[in-house]
């Protein structure tokens, strides 16, 4: 995969602005909140339902044949962007604890709420596996 970053768009901080992946088979993964496998939410606060959702997601790709850096498009939504932005640095670092520091093209929306009413965020994604 391709990460691409024009020098005259504005710097991109924790996504790239766009990923090109050559030939591989497309995983569509799920919307993934903080959910448990007992299907309850966990995690206090943003930074670890983050955490924790962004695991599910990576478990569920990892089930696909599909690892960190084969991520090309992540879609985060948050309930409270604000709180998401007051937390940006630590969930940068959970990113990169997780992840590491390959970025997929990605988008943070706000919500009004989501399918789990405690959870407080969820991503959702595609990967790309060659």
């Amino acid at each position: 995969m391709e990460r691409i970053n024009p020098g005259h768009l504005a710097p991109p901080t924790g996504f790239s602005h766009a990923v090109r992946a050559g030939s591989g088979t497309m995983v569509f993964l799920a919307g993934q909140t903080a959910l448990d496998g007992n299907g309850r939410i966990v995690g206090d606060g943003i930074v670890a339902q983050f955490e924790r959702a962004l695991a599910n997601l990576l478990d569920a790709a990892a089930a696909a044949g599909a690892g960190p850096s084969d991520l090309a498009k992540l879609t985060v939504f948050a309930v409270d962007i604000a709180d998401y932005r007051r937390h940006a640095r630590d969930l940068g670092l959970v990113w990169k604890r997780l992840v590491g520091t390959d970025f997929p093209a990605m988008a943070v929306i706000g919500a009004t709420r989501l399918w789990d009413a405690d959870a407080l965020v969820e991503i959702e994604g595609i990967a790309v596996v060659r």
